[in-house]
């Protein structure tokens, strides 16, 4: 006999099946072939007749698949976007079950990917599904993008879905991470560089002293930890202030030599008040400020990685108004929230194209050992996204 919620709910139950099926499939971002999880999709989208497509990118590499479901009559198109690759799966000694065994118990599923964001990739299929039997009666289009290459923060997938000259531009995304609190409509940016640190290199037990690399590389770490940073922006609304870390110190071999050369990796997390043109500048003053103070034989290199743009959406934009009042009318007491670390939405505002992440499921241990996620709210979270997006769709 079946009491919980989600085994009284045949959508649901069809969902875990999917989502147990893809957890099955190691697919860790840039260690895994993911063919065989992407494989799966598609003999599930093919069963049921809704249309989708391979992604590659630029030298050819499959990188997700994109659901297209058309609508039959003018309207904007509407993404749902929901990765397929995952973190690694780290110490396995702190796993208590196999990170891929794709398990319930006790009303979780469990298994990498579970929370992030197989679970969600399998309830986007279903909502697919769903809107594409329908055949007609609704404006614009959905599509679906089951991405790959999320994880190793290259993002394959979705820029080969914005390069793609056949896929129609979307209004906006909706992005499946888990956790039922809240919304998030709204990140900071980053500014990331690397630094080459230089010094002459030597013996270490030389009677001749030098400032090494290791040395004026922690110096320049310690000027950066003391660089002074403006607080949240309350005139722009945006509620949280940058951020810098220093996140690798890469130098030195053995115990005999002193190196020539330390690199450092600087994340920069930005706001619309300290944008990536600041965090350089701030980045290069402390620069500045090592190679006078502790000359080398030749200047400290700042080479700049990546950089996103802060963004924010308001309740009252789609498609976060959507969401939350989706969520809201469901009785569930839901928040609109501003991140600290960045997601998919920062590179989709990169081109102008307003995102949400959320809502999903309870969870644990996401990117951590014994990943999870709570299936005992899957079909309240499946109903308040198929509202959702029956708004978006302007369904009749």
């Amino acid at each position: 006999m079946t009491n919980s919620p989600w085994e009284q709910d045949e959508t649901a139950r069809s969902v875990v099946r999917l989502a147990h099926d893809l957890i099955r499939r190691p697919s860790r971002g840039g260690v895994d072939d993911y063919g065989p999880v992407l494989g799966v999709l598609e003999e599930w989208l093919t069963a049921r007749a809704v249309p989708h497509r391979r992604l590659r990118d630029s030298a050819g590499a499959l990188v997700g698949l994109l659901v297209e479901v058309a609508g039959d009559r003018p309207g904007p198109w509407w993404t749902l976007d929901a990765c397929v690759d995952t973190a690694p799966y780290g110490d396995r000694t702190r796993w208590s079950f196999h990170p891929h065994c794709g398990h319930v118990r006790d009303g979780w599923l469990l298994g990498r990917g579970a929370a992030d964001s197989k679970l969600a990739a399998a309830m986007y299929c279903h909502l697919a599904a769903d809107i594409a039997a329908r055949g007609s009666g609704f404006a614009g289009g959905l599509a679906v993008l089951l991405d790959v290459d999320e994880h190793t923060g290259n993002f394959g997938g979705a820029r080969a879905y914005l390069a793609d000259p056949d896929a129609v531009r979307p209004a906006g995304v909706i992005i499946g991470y888990p956790g039922m609190d809240e919304v998030v409509v709204g990140g900071r940016g980053l500014w990331r560089a690397t630094i080459a640190v230089h010094a002459p290199s030597g013996h270490s037990g030389s009677s001749r002293t030098v400032t090494g690399a290791i040395t004026r590389a922690a110096r320049l770490v310690g000027l950066l930890d003391a660089a002074e940073l403006p607080g949240p922006d309350d005139a722009s609304g945006f509620p949280l202030g940058p951020k810098l870390t220093v996140t690798a110190f890469h130098g030195g071999e053995g115990f005999s030599v002193t190196p020539d050369r330390v690199d450092i990796n600087v994340d920069v997390r930005t706001t619309p008040s300290f944008g990536a043109h600041d965090a350089e500048n701030l980045v290069r003053k402390a620069v500045i400020e090592l190679d006078t103070e502790l000359p080398g034989p030749s200047p400290t290199r700042v080479t700049e990685v990546a950089t996103w743009p802060p963004f924010r959406l308001e309740e009252n934009e789609q498609p976060a108004a959507a969401l939350l009042s989706a969520a809201r009318a469901a009785g569930l007491d839901v928040r609109a929230k501003t991140a600290g670390p960045s997601n998919i939405g920062n590179l989709l505002a990169g081109y102008g194209i307003p995102a949400t992440a959320g809502f999903g499921v309870p969870y644990e241990g996401l990117h951590g050992p014994d990943e999870r996620a709570s299936l005992a709210e899957l079909p309240t979270v499946y109903a308040i996204h198929k509202r959702a997006v029956e708004t978006l769709l302007d369904l009749r």
